[in-house]
Parts: structure tokens; C-alpha cells; sequence
């Protein structure tokens, strides 16, 4: 994986990450993930 990919995909987990993060625990309930649960999801977002 070349270091332009690797830095896309960096930001856009990061974005995912910031944006659930944001949600209030509420909001997170609502959709049905755990606020320890964001940053695996941000991860998983980028690998399809």
C-alpha cells in the first residue's frame, strides 16, 4: 500500500471517528453502538 493511500485512509477513519464521536450516547444507543465501540468501526470503515 503505497503512502498517499495509507494517509487517505487515515483521514477518512479519523473523520468517521470525530463524527461518532460527536453523537451523543443516546444517539449511539439509537443506532446501536457502544461509544468504546467507535474507534474499531472508524477502522473498518476504510478497509470495504
Amino acid at each position: 500500500m503505497n503512502i498517499a493511500r495509507s494517509f487517505t485512509e487515515w483521514r477518512k477513519a479519523r473523520r468517521t471517528y470525530n463524527e461518532l464521536s460527536r453523537l451523543t450516547t443516546r444517539e449511539l444507543d439509537d443506532l446501536g453502538i457502544a461509544r468504546g465501540d467507535i474507534a474499531e468501526i472508524a477502522r473498518r470503515s476504510v478497509r470495504g
